[in-house]
């Protein structure tokens, strides 16, 4: 008779458990932090509601029925499982699709729509920490009024030092991020259920003819109350971009088992204490609902919550960079690795420094939460909006589901993202504008870089002497000298311009010739056996392709070393790599506008050298200038 192992279930269960609680930590800080301010601006922000039965439960209702349709509906049950090899986020929803829809009446428009999500996310990323903190740090005032002035520069203070320690990584202080989170959604959701303990008809806000009431005797402001009710949702896109570093499941766990109850006892909590309270309870009904004893650790619990949220989002944003720069839509830029046992822990010092200013003069700009997040929301509708015209394409396109079963759903994620972003554009003379204005920017540089590369490219493949005719009249005249050279090349056909400019300078060549294309390919990762391409061309020639993944960095040195199907063995001491540093010139008939040229050049000429990018020896690199135009 056999025995049933019992050792390996308990030990899976354990890792998935471990996972959960770290998923709290990373992913569901913003939409964790919510509490904090929704409710709150919904009532007592721009559009002021009055606390009265009718617009309590309508609003609760809405806020409940937001949460099941867009995050538990959409996102968890839906969009989780359009991945891109376990890779989730609007980058590698695109790359997913454009990279399986290669008709151009399809292409062109589906990667504008995934930039632009893109774009969407950096002007939300700016506001999220802004929010997060100053929203905790105003919750002291609640306790000890008298520190209303000390608000703002605690708040810079805090906001200082979270982006000051990115470039340190943060793998030792996030280690507590899942056990911190796991914490507070304990105490809020505890916080929550004792106030609905004293008035427990807060529970019909559940059903769903709350809301319709809401709408039918006050269509308008129930209308606008929905660019508020959204700050109840925001963050539920970090639940499908986080996917990629802790799996689909144990995001689902966290969500439906964690924090989803903890976020509705809370929210029920804070409506049944305006119930009592009235007007007085809109000052702040988060903290309210703590005895007075507690307020000030439930500040410190929240603003360690907040700091957490943040941190979630800039980590968010350098993988996006990251991802953006792999594919094309970036320049290079330096990227550091913070943790050597985790390639995902990333720092960018650029878009870290640049987020700190931003976000700095956010705070000093709009001084409250009230005011900013008047802000939030219209980028973050925007985002979730594109995303269901991406997840059509998959469920038409990749999926092949039948209009029967298409049409329906993607009409209920319409309708309900479509309301939420047409009501949050009334925001925009409130401060709306602010997300919109960076992205558009970030959208300008996005495409301008991706375009500019493109005609680059193009020209200099259009220019290019054929390598066949190359070999046959170089190889046999030019002096021959022991060593490889690697001449790096963005187009996988023709003669590199450098391979030319050495010969006509230096009038020899290697006994090894390779010539080197790095491609990203449209998946996170390339496996082993597919990293390499090689074609022998002759005369010592060789044609290299090198794939990698969209969040994999590229090495080439560490990739030569691997490679056995190319003569002797790769030794740096014996290689010398030569890179082309191209310099614009203005077109008869340019291929952009003369400011998009401009600017693609000042990107080309900041970008971050090719030597660092693929982790050449940098002893062994040559460097040679070409010119090109666009």
């Amino acid at each position: 008779m056999s025995e049933t192992p019992s050792t390996p279930a308990p030990a899976a269960t354990d890792g998935k458990m471990r996972l959960a609680i770290s998923a709290m930590g990373v992913v569901f800080g913003d939409i964790g932090t919510s509490p904090l301010y929704a409710l709150r601006e919904t009532f007592a922000g721009h559009h002021a509601l009055t606390p009265d039965m009718l617009h309590i439960m309508g609003v609760l209702s809405l806020i409940f029925w937001s949460m099941m349709v867009v995050v538990t509906f959409k996102y968890v049950s839906v969009i989780m499982r359009a991945d891109n090899r376990g890779a989730g986020g609007s980058l590698a929803l695109l790359a997913l699709v454009s990279g399986r829809t290669k008709t151009s009446r399809w292409t062109a428009g589906i990667v504008l729509l995934g930039v632009l999500a893109t774009a969407l996310f950096y002007g939300d990323s700016i506001i999220t920490p802004a929010v997060s903190v100053l929203s905790a740090v105003e919750g002291i005032t609640v306790a000890a009024p008298d520190f209303a002035v000390w608000v703002l520069p605690v708040s810079v203070a805090i906001l200082v030092m979270l982006f000051s320690i990115q470039q340190g990584g943060t793998a030792r202080v996030g280690a507590w991020f899942g056990p911190v989170m796991l914490v507070y959604f304990v105490v809020i959701g505890a916080l929550g259920a004792a106030s609905i303990a004293q008035t427990p008809e807060i529970l019909g806000a559940l059903l769903p003819h709350h809301a319709v009431l809401f709408f039918v005797a006050d269509p308008m402001r129930a209308f606008l109350a929905l660019g508020s009710v959204v700050l109840a949702v925001t963050g539920a896109e970090a639940l499908y971009a986080d996917m990629g570093h802790f799996g689909r499941n144990p995001i689902r766990v966290s969500w439906l088992f964690f924090v989803l109850p903890a976020l509705l006892l809370n929210y029920l909590g804070q409506g049944a204490l305006i119930i009592r309270l009235g007007a007085p309870a809109l000052h702040n009904p988060f903290f309210l609902l703590a005895p007075d004893a507690l307020r000030l650790p439930l500040v410190v619990l929240a603003t360690l919550a907040a700091i957490i949220a943040s941190q979630a989002v800039i980590s968010g944003t350098f993988s996006v960079t990251h991802q953006a720069v792999q594919l094309g839509f970036m320049p290079r830029l330096r990227v550091e690795h913070t943790n050597a046992a985790t390639a995902g822990q990333i720092y960018v010092p650029l878009i870290n420094w640049a987020m700190l200013v931003m976000v700095i003069i956010l705070v000093l700009s709009f001084r409250s939460v009230s005011n900013l997040t008047a802000a939030y929301g219209i980028a973050v509708t925007g985002a979730m909006l594109i995303d269901t015209c991406l997840l059509g394409v998959v469920l038409l396109r990749l999926w092949e589901w039948p209009l029967w079963r298409t049409v329906p759903l993607l009409g209920l994620f319409l309708l309900v993202d479509g309301a939420f972003f047409t009501a949050n554009l009334a925001k925009v003379t409130h401060g709306g504008w602010f997300p919109l204005m960076v992205g558009l920017l970030i959208f300008v540089v996005l495409t301008t870089w991706s375009k500019g590369r493109k005609l680059m490219v193009d020209r200099m493949r259009a220019t290019a002497l054929p390598i066949s005719v190359f070999i046959r009249s170089a190889a046999g005249s030019a002096t021959r000298v022991p060593g490889t050279a690697v001449y790096m090349t963005s187009s996988p056909v023709g003669v590199p311009h450098a391979l030319l400019h050495n010969l006509k300078h230096n009038k020899v060549l290697h006994d090894r010739i390779v010539l080197l294309t790095v491609k990203i390919a449209d998946q996170p990762y390339v496996a082993a056996d597919e990293r390499c391409e090689l074609e022998d061309l002759g005369s010592g020639f060789h044609r290299m392709v090198l794939r990698y993944g969209f969040v994999e960095e590229p090495d080439v040195p560490a990739a030569l070393a691997n490679v056995h199907r190319c003569g002797a063995q790769f030794r740096m001491m014996d290689t010398s790599f030569f890179l082309a540093r191209q310099s614009l010139l203005p077109a008869e008939k340019p291929g952009m506008s003369i400011w998009r040229e401009k600017l693609f050049a000042w990107m080309l000429r900041n970008a971050e050298g090719a030597m660092e990018f693929f982790r050449l020896p940098t002893n062994r690199v040559v460097e040679l200038g070409s010119q090109v135009e666009i």
